[in-house]
């Protein structure tokens, strides 16, 4: 007789991922991605140097994209949706 191991992984919500990165920016996106919050740590630094800030609220926007759609695309990997 085989016994059957269940291994429980809990979801990512797209909406607290949408809540963090709206608030904390790239550091927000640790919670979906840390590759891509690394990433984007460092693209903002260098454009928030190069555009005097200016240029961060356009960062700021593709954090939050990117952190939902990596949070989606965790589910979809981990629970094959």
């Amino acid at each position: 007789m085989s016994e059957r191991t269940v291994v429980a992984v809990p979801r990512k919500s797209v909406g607290l991922s949408l809540v963090l990165t709206f608030f904390f920016g790239s550091l927000g996106m640790l919670y979906s991605t840390v590759a891509g919050a690394l990433i984007m740590i460092a693209i903002e630094f260098v454009v928030g140097f190069l555009t005097f800030g200016i240029g961060l609220f356009f960062t700021h926007i593709v954090c939050m994209i990117w952190g939902a759609v990596a949070a989606s695309n965790y589910n979809n990997r981990v629970f094959g949706q």
